[in-house]
């Protein structure tokens, strides 16, 4: 006689804020794969066909701005529906009222206290890299973001990757492809800092994963997880693996002083040129690697080798228990 199938759970609803982004794409066809009711939030829900992959395109759209949503309220009726919010939100330069305070900090700390008061789950993806002295608006707004979670009571949890790799997509991926391929790398001479580069679909699914925990937060706040590689390298190194892996012949690095660096990064920002800023440029100084890597646990197997198989000296701890 056969044996009956397990009735299926019925599908999470989930609200992905920047769903057509590079992250949120990416968590977008994890929750897809996984069956799941999903959401997507834009400041531009009109303009996404090109970017959503083709399941991705009859998902019901909102139209969301961060930096008018600043009070709870605001974000009540987005929540009515939905069981979980994916935030996958985060502006690399300010562009007038969409400045870092707000995106960063006040909007997703209304979003948590919202979510608190509705019962409603909350995953928020922030950035590795905060725990030391920072000046950036950039790295300091993540911070005060992270910090109002705490503060909210909120079911929810942090997570922080690492810099992402993938094939297509990602303004920052691929300007570091497009630079690797260049037979010449200017590198600032401070940038010492290892990277755990991390494939950005492996973070997608780690981001569903997440989002199916029935209890996010612990006794003592909101969960943090750390995501990355299994290889973590300087840029100057990450960059000659990328290249390797192509077959290509090693590039001439020519360092540049750390001073003029930062001056090329405030020069970026206020131009506007390329995604290197002075956020970045605070960040490649030090090391910007999970201090225990938990994206093995979440997905119950190795990252994905962005650079080819890891060195056993370069490899990362990985966290043996995941919280929630």
């Amino acid at each position: 006689m056969p044996v009956p199938e397990a009735p299926r759970p019925p599908a999470l609803r989930v609200l992905v804020l920047g769903g057509g982004g590079f992250i949120g794409r990416h968590a977008v066809a994890a929750l897809l794969a996984r069956g799941d009711d999903v959401r997507i939030g834009s400041r531009h829900p009109g303009r996404l066909d090109r970017r959503l992959p083709a399941d991705a395109r009859e998902c019901p759209r909102r139209r969301v701005r961060l930096e008018r949503l600043l009070d709870p309220a605001d974000w009540a009726p987005f929540l009515d529906d939905v069981d979980v919010v994916l935030n996958c939100v985060g502006i690399l330069r300010p562009r007038g009222r969409e400045t870092y305070d707000r995106v960063h900090h006040l909007a997703p700390a209304a979003l948590a206290e919202a979510c608190g008061r509705a019962g409603r789950r909350l995953v928020h993806v922030s950035a590795l890299g905060l725990q030391a002295p920072m000046r950036s608006g950039f790295l300091r707004s993540k911070a005060d973001g992270e910090a109002a979670l705490r503060r909210s009571g909120a079911d929810a949890c942090i997570v922080r990757p690492s810099l992402l790799d993938a094939e297509t997509g990602g303004y920052g991926a691929a300007w570091i492809r497009r630079v690797a391929r260049w037979p010449v790398h200017v590198l600032p001479a401070d940038a010492t800092g290892r990277i755990a580069a991390l494939d950005v679909r492996d973070l997608g699914l780690a981001l569903a994963e997440l989002a199916h925990r029935p209890r996010l937060a612990t006794s003592e706040g909101p969960a943090e997880f750390e995501l990355g590689g299994d290889t973590a390298l300087a840029l100057g190194d990450y960059l000659a693996a990328l290249r390797a892996r192509r077959g290509a012949r090693p590039a001439l690095r020519l360092p540049v002083p750390g001073l003029l660096a930062r001056l090329a990064s405030h020069a970026c920002d206020l131009l506007h040129l390329t995604p290197f800023s002075f956020g970045h440029w605070e960040l490649l100084r030090r090391d910007n690697v999970p201090a225990l890597n938990a994206l093995p646990v979440l997905l119950g197997r190795p990252p994905r080798p962005v650079i080819g198989s890891p060195a056993p000296a370069s490899s990362l701890p990985v966290a043996g228990t995941v919280p929630g």
